[in-house]
């Protein structure tokens, strides 16, 4: 192929003379024919420069193009392929550096997931533990394999569940959760596309008759390696979805008072048939929008961790946000 360099290293071995005016060489040209016997040689072609140190020369003394000699002690005539040499042993070293390295993040994001257990997305969380969930965070930060995020936007890509934030804006949101057989917030989630560069913020509520969700669309503009600009544009309320049947438990506490509930379990029942006669007619409606129109509706997001399954982001009031890709066994 044009311009294809031949400079491959190739063993040579001693040929019998085939011609009789082959057999008419001089003694130097004896001598040389008898050192390419031992040790075995390899030569090494450079075709670019035409010059070689210690070439071999053709009979009648003009230079080879870019023959060079090379001597190598082994048994094997045809010689041994070369050590890798510093460069090989360097790429070993970076590559044993890079899986301890992994082999620790693994074991900080097992840790945290252990910690995050039964927090309530950070809720429900005791002085101590959180500041073992923060010491945990700093170090995952530290060990970023993503240094910019913003230029590794497939892995942002997806859908990603929260599992924990300091966030005090949504504590309230969360204590709902506190409120016995009402409404419990089953999930929170913020969904990434990044050809389109839309965020969604999702919350979705499960209550004893219905579910419903309620969604925040934002765009977003990249404005450096980790942070990203969140122009919100509507928000969006899910249509409900009856429950076709409900659960009504013995008793429940209220306000530190076991309650009975078998008297109204007549009640609840008829309010299952009704609901059930109309959940067609709901189900089948459009989610309600509402359009955003003030022009202060923005935020920023600071990624300081990203690799496939984890993503660890700080917002405004050094706001801390945990979330987890949908699917991954950090979930489990």
């Amino acid at each position: 192929m044009a311009g294809a360099s031949p400079c491959h290293a190739f063993p040579v071995k001693t040929l019998p003379v085939a011609s009789a005016s082959h057999r008419h060489r001089d003694s130097r040209s004896t001598l040389a024919a008898a050192n390419l016997r031992s040790p075995a040689l390899k030569l090494s072609c450079d075709f670019a420069s035409g010059v070689s140190t210690g070439s071999i020369l053709p009979r009648g003394g003009g230079r080879a193009a870019g023959l060079r000699a090379r001597a190598v002690t082994d048994d094997d005539e045809w010689g041994r392929e070369a050590p890798d040499g510093p460069q090989g042993a360097g790429a070993a070293v970076a590559e044993a550096e890079e899986s301890a390295a992994d082999a620790v993040i693994g074991e900080l994001k097992t840790k945290l997931k252990e910690l995050l257990y039964g927090t309530d997305r950070g809720l429900k969380v005791s002085s101590e533990t959180r500041a073992e969930i923060v010491e945990l965070i700093t170090q995952l930060e530290s060990r970023n394999p993503t240094p910019a995020p913003t230029e590794a936007l497939s892995l942002l890509n997806g859908k990603w569940i929260l599992a924990y934030t300091s966030f005090s804006g949504l504590l309230p949101l969360l204590a709902t959760n506190r409120v016995p057989q009402l409404v419990k917030v089953e999930e929170i989630s913020q969904t990434i596309d990044s050809e389109s560069f839309t965020v969604q913020n999702s919350v979705r509520f499960a209550g004893p008759l219905a579910t419903t969700s309620v969604s925040t669309n934002a765009k977003f503009e990249v404005r450096s390696p980790k942070r990203v600009q969140i122009k919100f544009e509507e928000g969006i309320v899910g249509t409900p979805q009856l429950t076709d049947s409900i659960v009504v438990p013995e008793k429940v506490e209220f306000f530190g008072q076991n309650v009975d509930l078998s008297p109204f379990k007549g009640i609840i029942t008829s309010i299952q048939d009704a609901a059930s006669s109309v959940a067609k007619s709901i189900s089948d409606r459009p989610p309600l929008k509402i359009p955003i129109t003030n022009t202060n509706a923005e935020s920023w997001l600071l990624t300081t961790y990203l690799d496939d399954e984890l993503r660890i982001s700080r917002g405004d009031g050094s706001s801390v946000f945990v979330l987890i890709k949908e699917g991954s066994p950090l979930l489990d």
